[in-house]
């Protein structure tokens, strides 16, 4: 493994609490593939952690309800020819999953009133621009 995988600022994975699991993979890698373990699923207990502040621990409970059996997320690699690729590709993988479900709601959108002046001048101008479309046709030539 190439190190802690920050979630966001100074949180990390904790390494202590992820479970790995290795099996044999579909992906690239031909012959190769009947003889090794490349295939990796990734576990991690979000429901019991205390590596994650309670805020970020609650919201992430909440937006990854439907991915969790038991509290538990799982992410899955299989991509790679090799397994160290794919555990590299699985902790990057979980990081920005839980970094995407920690993350604070966006600020609420401010409710804002187009100035009149705008709205005129807009209307202004597509009247303008539908008199040369009109004055383009061949009709009132006579």
């Amino acid at each position: 493994m190439s190190g802690p995988y920050v979630i966001r600022g100074s949180v990390s994975l904790p390494e202590a609490e992820l479970m790995w699991r290795f099996s044999r993979s579909s992906g690239p890698g031909g012959q190769h593939v009947n003889t090794s373990d490349s295939q990796v699923e990734l576990r991690f207990d979000l429901a019991k952690t205390e590596a994650l502040p309670p805020v970020w621990k609650e919201r992430a409970l909440d937006k990854l309800a439907g991915r969790l059996v038991d509290g538990v997320v799982s992410v899955r690699a299989s991509e790679h020819r090799s397994q160290w690729r794919n555990r590299e590709t699985a902790a990057v993988r979980l990081a920005s999953l839980l970094a995407e479900a920690s993350a604070p709601p966006p600020r609420p959108r401010r409710a804002t009133r187009i100035p009149r002046g705008i709205n005129e001048r807009r209307l202004r101008e597509k009247k303008q621009r539908g008199d040369t479309k009109r004055g383009r046709s061949g009709r009132d030539w006579g």
